[in-house]
């Protein structure tokens, strides 16, 4: 039977991914649907959703529909004597022909990855490796074998997954071309660990980081600076320095602490239960973080609540992708903070 429009053309897209994989950088492929985990007390994200775990039919089916929405593009503009092309004109004329697809949630993200080059993908939502490990490397071959000019495929994982895989089963997810784990650290102290219910204490985000390492993934960890408060700003930034330099990730990306409305570490720093560092106080506990921190990878500030300032009212830190580069440009991020230490923060 032929499929409809609507059907050919339909594919879910999921809301969240890094800073890093979003805009025209990659293509969002669902895999699973929000968080198994779901109990972090900082985060808003899929509060409200329940957490399932996609079919690989279903997945292959989504797959399909991005590949017919770049042949038919590609086919108008041959029609057009653009040679095949993805442009302006070939989106135009298909929008003509099918005016449903300005409805369409993941046409944008789709066509914009085209014109970028296609090369790299992000598997979603939260934590694609609680698939069973057949059926992601099934799932990553049919989605390089139909999107050949992908390059660098990504995800979000959990240090607890990590360490409940096995190695051989991650070198296989590697191999059929996962390239780059995405994990939240948030703290290396275990008490902050604890109060914020994250599922993971200091040594399982150890074990998790060194084993993904040792399965052959690029290694993103985040952490938020000012997560642990006034009460364990000290502990938060010494056993964070701590956890990250045994992991020795390719990446760590600081996402400072900000309420999420209407989660409960939010409620508590509204009642002052939990009380919040200064930007200034920010700044001094990234310092010490930074000083005690023994990598070799990039230190990144790419996100907008890396929004301190210098004494010009310029950003303080580049919010490139790629960062400072440890050890060489340590001290050079040490001698921005004391920068904006001298701004004037209060």
């Amino acid at each position: 039977m032929t499929k409809s429009i609507a059907e050919r053309y339909a594919f879910e897209t999921g809301v969240y991914r890094p800073p890093s994989e979003g805009g025209s950088n990659s293509l969002l492929v669902r895999l699973t649907r929000n968080c198994p985990w779901n109990r972090c007390t900082f985060c808003g994200m899929y509060k409200t959703e329940k957490f399932q775990v996609r079919s690989v039919a279903e997945i292959k089916l989504d797959i399909d529909a991005m590949a017919a929405l770049r042949d038919d593009l590609a086919a108008l503009s041959q029609r057009s004597g653009q040679g095949g092309e993805i442009t302006r004109r070939a989106a135009m004329a298909l929008f003509e022909k099918n005016p449903e697809l300005n409805h369409h949630h993941g046409f944008a993200m789709l066509y914009h990855w085209l014109l970028s080059g296609g090369q790299t993908a992000f598997l979603q939502d939260a934590n694609s490796l609680i698939m069973k490990t057949e059926q992601l490397v099934e799932v990553l071959g049919y989605l390089r074998s139909t999107f050949p000019s992908i390059v660098r495929v990504t995800t979000y994982a959990r240090s607890k997954s990590l360490v409940q895989k096995s190695l051989d089963d991650l070198k296989a997810i590697r191999r059929a071309g996962l390239d780059r784990l995405h994990v939240g650290l948030e703290s290396g102290d275990d008490a902050v660990l604890k109060k914020i219910q994250k599922g993971a204490t200091a040594e399982i985000h150890i074990k998790g980081g060194r084993k993904a390492l040792a399965a052959g993934f690029q290694l993103s960890e985040y952490w938020m600076p000012g997560l642990g408060g006034k009460a364990r700003w000290q502990d938060h930034a010494t056993n964070t320095a701590r956890v990250l330099s045994q992991i020795d990730p390719h990446y760590i990306r600081s996402r400072p602490f900000r309420p999420w409305p209407d989660t409960p570490l939010a409620h508590e720093a509204a009642e002052q239960s939990f009380e919040m560092l200064t930007p200034a106080e920010q700044l001094r506990e990234l310092r010490l973080t930074m000083q005690e921190l023994s990598v070799s990878g990039r230190v990144c500030f790419d996100h907008a609540g890396n929004s301190w300032k210098n004494r010009q009212g310029r950003l303080l830190f580049t919010h490139s992708y790629e960062g400072y580069k440890f050890p060489e440009e340590k001290q050079t991020v040490l001698d921005l903070i004391d920068d904006g230490l001298k701004a004037g923060f209060r």
